[in-house]
């Protein structure tokens, strides 16, 4: 069964990788539609995401909040295929606009190595894809749950210049050895970790399970800390990398929880930014401290 699965997921993302991308974001548009009126569990953990992190809305706000980050959720799956097999001429073209570059360029000049915190916000593949052609990025990623789609997943992220390695104990070594030579390396931020890899620290006012491993890289490499993500333009006209510095001081606290509380900040941020293009169907939440109910 779930061989079989793998091979349906493969076919649709080669499918979609022959569309236009404009044609394979009014795809993804058209499913988000339908994810935003059908009952499902994405569209369940998304509205209770916003109605916690966005109190301040009012429902109707909420709602249309909802239906525009469904849409644009689509859109991150249709537009894999494209991302995953186009070539560098293809792609290349479609990145308008890199802001805050010059800050992570300046580290790299110093001989210093660089973290990019890379949220679940915007197309975060096409974000590596621009890190990896600019920087040659090294990653850590988690292996999805159908292994007969790994190989072509790592493939498809690395044809461009990224490198992928697993969040095992020899992944982050090869993390502290590229930052220890003064190279880049990404990680996503906003992934639940292990249970004895986090704290809890605030986000969007709420404690979130958040990593320690980011905070731990920076002190103990020295290396200066980014977040940023990959807004997906209106109208299928390309993309812009945003990057903004991470409060250098907080995150390098020796403090775990003032450390990841300044990581959440930067993330927010971020998110607020663009709140449309989060993935607000992840369960960020799901963990809870001593105590409190489950929200989902």
């Amino acid at each position: 069964m779930a061989e079989r699965r793998a091979r349906l997921a493969l076919a649709l993302v080669r499918a979609c990788a022959r569309l236009p991308l404009p044609l394979a974001h009014a795809l993804g548009a058209a499913l988000g539609w339908l994810l935003a009126r059908v009952p499902n569990r994405t569209r369940r953990v998304a509205a209770i995401n916003l109605a916690r992190c966005f109190p301040e809305l009012s429902p109707a706000a909420r709602r249309r909040l909802l239906r525009r980050s469904l849409v644009e959720a689509g859109k991150t799956l249709t537009e894999v295929g494209a991302l995953w097999t186009w070539p560098r001429e293809a792609l290349a073209p479609l990145v308008r606009e890199i802001r805050g570059r010059e800050a992570v360029d300046a580290a790299l000049a110093a001989g210093r190595g660089v973290i990019l915190a890379t949220p679940h916000l915007g197309s975060w593949e096409m974000a590596g894809h621009v890190c990896g052609m600019e920087w040659g990025i090294t990653s850590l990623y988690r292996p999805p749950r159908l292994q007969g789609v790994e190989a072509f997943m790592k493939a498809g992220r690395e044809h461009l210049g990224a490198r992928l390695v697993r969040t095992d104990r020899r992944g982050v070594r090869i993390l502290y050895e590229r930052l220890r030579a003064g190279g880049v390396v990404g990680i996503l931020p906003d992934q639940e970790p292990g249970p004895e890899g986090g704290v809890f620290a605030p986000f969007f006012g709420h404690p979130a399970w958040t990593m320690v491993l980011l905070p731990r890289l920076a002190r103990r490499t020295g290396a200066a800390v980014f977040v940023g993500y990959c807004e997906r333009l209106p109208r299928a006209r390309g993309y812009r990398l945003h990057i903004h510095p991470v409060d250098a001081a907080a995150i390098r606290d020796a403090d775990p929880g003032t450390a990841a509380a300044a990581l959440n900040r930067a993330v927010e941020a971020c998110v607020r930014a663009c709140p449309e293009q989060y993935q607000w169907g992840y369960r960020r939440f799901r963990t809870r401290p001593p105590g409190e109910p489950p929200w989902y």
